[in-house]
């Protein structure tokens, strides 16, 4: 068939090919621009996996060009459009938001999971904005909104396509326009999930029962969901319905991250010759450091990746001592990350809402302030379309040698944070930084351990996905030292509209809140 007119290399033409022929009997064909009727049928599940660089999300975004060139729209997790019954749809997922945010800005309209799983219901006043923006209606006569609103709506959804964006350019909040969230009735139809090595087997089940057309993209040498013995989603897809992309030499080379992430695959290799090999791709190109300590001012944007938790722990609290951070409070620029949210079950509603507005577990959040309200906290949410957001906030800061956190800013419930100056390697995944710091001392304890998951040395697994986390630059930190911050948190480089207070007004009837 004929592929996209950049040039693929083999492996992803036959990978191109395979999900064409998927779609084809469902009903899309992409040669020839043909979109039929959804019918049913049996679910289709393809996987495709690859290492870092080997060039799955260029052959996901071509796909994606490939479905819109052939008339299939576009699912977001924002606005749900009444589509007629023969529409075929796509909707590109990602479990975190920081996974969703590095596809969009590569131009892939990607939501997280949570967000396709669960819709917003719209004021049926200001839906007809939405209905208007999508073409699907005429434009609105509303007596709050001027001309000059909506046709500032249109050039942002023109811009970016989201109806959100939209509204708020034309003066609204989200409490304006959206009044609560659903678990979804009906199933859509083609899906593709991105990072899907971090799916569990109760996610991909859902995402099966949603999408009878499913195509998984993944790293195989990632590390498995902690709950699953070591193994993926892939594991369980019979040969034919899984496919392997290699590395594409063409488009990573003189890319010394990716040379050391995939030299982890030789079985002869040790942590000492691989440390040596790390030093001299340090000596030749400054993407790679080897870091005598930890850069305290790279902790507030990406976090130090480390393998122990008691590692984590001590580095968090060295963090904050360096910033002169108080006990009982934070300060504005300390970055936590989302431990869950704790309501009851009679508040599902107000669940949904904070997490629809991004607040899931492992997301990134930059704490920007207190809110109005005892134990409110005005939170930049990394990654999420609409970052700023105000919410009921359990802080928890954990203690070296001590079995119970200090709280330094707490509601009864609400959504529960951690802080964010260093994560584990397992919670990293997923997510990706300009500059990535990893400690190697904890690698190296993995290493002298000898243990091994799904029949490679722990290290190596470890070692991979901390190295490929990193964009720009890596530091590999050999010392168990902290440097001296340069300059002070900061957060006006943090960019979003003004964190809206609709978490704190519409909690005040909810005890504790």
């Amino acid at each position: 068939m004929t592929v996209p007119a950049l040039t693929f290399s083999d492996d992803q033409a036959q990978a191109f090919d395979q999900v064409a022929e998927m779609l084809r009997e469902a009903g899309v064909d992409l040669e020839d621009g043909l979109c039929l009727p959804p019918k049913e049928g049996p679910s289709r599940v393809l996987g495709l996996t690859g290492k870092a660089g080997s060039g799955k999300t260029l052959l996901l975004s071509e796909l994606v060009k490939a479905l819109e060139g052939a008339g299939v729209d576009i699912v977001s997790g924002d606005y749900e459009s009444k589509r007629g019954r023969d529409t075929r749809t796509l909707a590109v997922l990602a479990p975190t938001n920081k996974a969703a945010s590095v596809l969009r800005m590569r131009g892939v309209p990607a939501t997280t999971i949570h967000r396709i799983i669960y819709t917003p219901v719209y004021d049926p006043e200001y839906e007809k904005i939405a209905e208007w923006l999508t073409g699907e209606g005429e434009q609105p006569e509303l007596e709050e909104l001027t001309e000059e609103a909506l046709a500032r709506a249109r050039a942002s959804y023109e811009l970016h396509k989201s109806i959100p964006a939209a509204l708020a350019a034309a003066g609204l909040r989200g409490s304006d326009f959206i009044t609560g969230w659903k678990r979804r009735d009906e199933p859509l139809d083609i899906g593709f999930v991105d990072e899907a090595s971090m799916l569990d087997d109760r996610q991909f089940e859902d995402l099966k029962e949603i999408f009878p057309n499913l195509v998984l993209f993944g790293d195989p040498a990632q590390l498995a969901p902690v709950n699953q013995s070591g193994q993926m989603v892939f594991d369980g897809l019979k040969p034919e319905h899984k496919l392997e992309l290699h590395r594409i030499h063409r488009q990573t080379a003189d890319n010394p991250i990716l040379d050391l992430a995939h030299a982890l695959a030789d079985p002869d290799l040790t942590f000492d010759t691989f440390e040596r090999m790390v030093e001299q791709t340090a000596q030749r190109d400054d993407r790679v450091v080897l870091a005598q300590r930890v850069e305290v001012d790279l902790m507030a944007r990406s976090p130090v990746l480390v393998w122990r938790n008691a590692t984590r722990i001590r580095l968090l609290n060295a963090f904050r001592m360096v910033h002169g951070a108080p006990e009982d409070s934070l300060l504005p620029g300390e970055p936590l990350i989302c431990d869950g949210i704790e309501l009851p079950l009679k508040h599902r509603k107000k669940r949904l809402d904070l997490e629809a507005r991004g607040l899931i577990k492992g997301a990134q959040v930059i704490y920007l302030g207190p809110g109005r309200k005892p134990g409110f906290s005005r939170l930049h949410v990394v990654g999420a379309p609409e970052p700023q957001v105000s919410a009921a906030s359990i802080v928890k800061i954990e203690k070296p040698d001590e079995e119970e956190p200090f709280i330094p800013y707490a509601a009864r419930m609400g959504a529960t944070f951690l802080h964010g100056a260093a994560v584990t390697i397992h919670k990293a995944q997923g997510s990706q930084w300009d500059d990535v710091q990893v400690f190697a001392p904890d690698l190296f304890v993995a290493a002298r351990m000898g243990r091994s998951e799904a029949g490679q040395p722990l290290w190596k697994r470890l070692a991979y996905v901390a190295i490929t986390r990193a964009q720009s630059r890596l530091y590999w930190v050999v010392r168990n030292r902290l440097a001296k911050p340069q300059t002070g948190l900061r957060i006006d480089d943090l960019g979003g509209t003004p964190a809206p207070l609709a978490l704190e007004s519409e909690t005040d009837g909810l005890p504790g809140l």
